[in-house]
């Protein structure tokens, strides 16, 4: 599923780590529930989990003020 279907969802706390760690190659077993929770795609592994995409959003598209 793309990211802006389920990013209005996130919990806010993961949206902030997300904005403040982009491109992380591993993300939080917290940020990882928020994800799967909100939508998103339910991980086997803690890396791999956002594409190019997702990132690019995240960095541009996203709004601080969810």
């Amino acid at each position: 599923m793309e990211i802006f279907m389920w990013w209005l969802d996130l919990h806010l706390d993961s949206k902030e780590w997300l904005r403040e760690n982009l491109r992380a190659d591993e993300l939080p077993l917290p940020v990882l529930q928020h994800i799967a929770e909100a939508g998103g795609p339910h991980p086997d592994k803690v890396s791999g989990v956002l594409t190019e995409a997702d990132w690019d959003f995240i960095e541009t598209q996203s709004e601080f003020v969810d």
